[in-house]
């Protein structure tokens, strides 16, 4: 297969591997697969190697169970069997959350797990309620409970799942009482007089707690659950995803650590300076369904070093064009002023990066990343991305 011509731009291409389990060397297997496009002509130095995080903390074995959230919870709250614990702003996801969810209920068995959730969507845009019904509410003040609410109002509009109903009965399941109400006031949960609380956003999750300790010190993040032990990650629970067996798959750990040792392994083994991330969920909103993707704290969980500090940016080509047109140059006048002014270096506020909002590059690839593997997968865990780091 011939090199890409040098009139093709930037562009992403997935690359297909074997099954990655527990103890498969990743790096050896993502080199490997390199190496192949590297004799292929398809390899450049300054690309960017994207490999999904899923198979960096399966190839770490990086699970726990269920009951091992349990167990985090009961010792960082110090709750009893009989306890009442709070759950403020959980995503609606059974991927994400519904074994995070179990594992908080058989916490407390005998006890009562109250949870708020906010209206009309949670943080990732997956509708609660309708935003018909959300409009007969205070948004600021307003406490609905969800025995007052018509069970048809909370069907999310696409899966057609009620998650509060799910959320309950997970609850009820393992003996423990469910509460749930809506509230985007976070202190709200404090008038159930909980034993201890988890802020269980995502983005906002600081700030959530930040406000819950104004009155009650008892309070986690799900970053502060599994963050330490044998199978742990820096992010704790956040990030992590439903498995197999009652289980839940962690993040990835240290997966900086992993970017530069897959980097050093490709250049030793074609000789390719590449840069090399770890990415999650891109960071994009569904136009149509609201949801907005990034439901991991951030779209890159670990990258090497040559992305520090970089911002995607550069000058508006139509803006550039559309006025030398009107001064009169013609179209080769116009190609060698645009090709002049990329190499000039502008504020992020000057008119010649207008409709350009600087954005951290490793953010930017990771997401195109993310739409080229796919949330189905496409069988491509590793994505090669040409053209944007220069």
């Amino acid at each position: 297969m011939p090199k890409l011509p040098d009139y093709i731009g930037p562009l992403a291409f997935g690359v297909k591997m074997g099954v990655v389990v527990p103890g498969t060397d990743l790096t050896g297997m993502v080199t490997s697969a390199l190496k192949q496009v590297n004799d292929d002509e398809l390899l450049d130095d300054r690309d960017v190697i994207c490999v999904t995080e899923s198979v960096v903390a399966r190839a770490q074995n990086n699970f726990v169970s269920v009951d091992y959230v349990a167990e985090e919870i009961r010792a960082k709250l110090g709750l009893k069997k009989d306890s009442m614990v709070g759950v403020v702003f959980p995503i609606t996801s059974r991927n994400r959350f519904s074994l995070i969810m179990e594992g908080i209920a058989r916490a407390v068995p005998e006890g009562e797990v109250i949870v708020q959730l906010p209206f009309p969507c949670d943080e990732v845009g997956n509708q609660i309620i309708s935003e018909e019904l959300a409009e007969t509410f205070d948004y600021v003040a307003g406490l609905v409970r969800y025995d007052e609410l018509d069970a048809a109002d909370c069907r999310h509009p696409i899966t057609k799942v009620n998650y509060l109903q799910m959320y309950q009965e997970v609850i009820e399941g393992q003996g423990a009482k469910a509460t749930i109400f809506l509230s985007n006031d976070p202190k709200r949960i404090l008038e159930f007089s909980p034993d201890g609380v988890i802020a269980a956003d995502i983005h906002t999750r600081e700030k959530t707690r930040r406000k819950i300790k104004e009155d009650l010190d008892n309070c986690i993040t799900l970053q502060d659950l599994c963050s330490e032990g044998e199978n742990w990650c820096e992010w704790g629970l956040l990030g992590s995803n439903m498995s197999a067996n009652k289980r839940l798959k962690l993040a990835p750990r240290e997966a900086s650590a992993f970017a530069r040792e897959v980097q050093q392994s490709v250049l030793e083994a074609t000789g390719r300076k590449v840069e090399v991330l770890v990415y999650g969920d891109g960071a994009y909103k569904d136009p149509s369904s609201g949801i907005y993707e990034l439901a991991d704290p951030m779209p890159v969980f670990g990258a090497t070093d040559g992305f520090s500090g970089r911002y995607r940016e550069g000058i508006k080509y139509k803006y550039v064009a559309d006025v030398c047109h009107e001064e009169g140059k013609s179209v080769e006048e116009i190609e060698a002023h645009l090709a002049e002014q990329c190499r000039v270096a502008y504020e992020h506020n000057h008119i010649m990066t207008e409709g350009t909002t600087p954005r951290r590059v490793e953010d930017v690839i990771a997401s195109l990343a993310d739409l080229v593997s796919g949330s189905a997968d496409a069988g491509t865990p590793v994505i090669v991305v040409k053209g944007i780091l220069k």
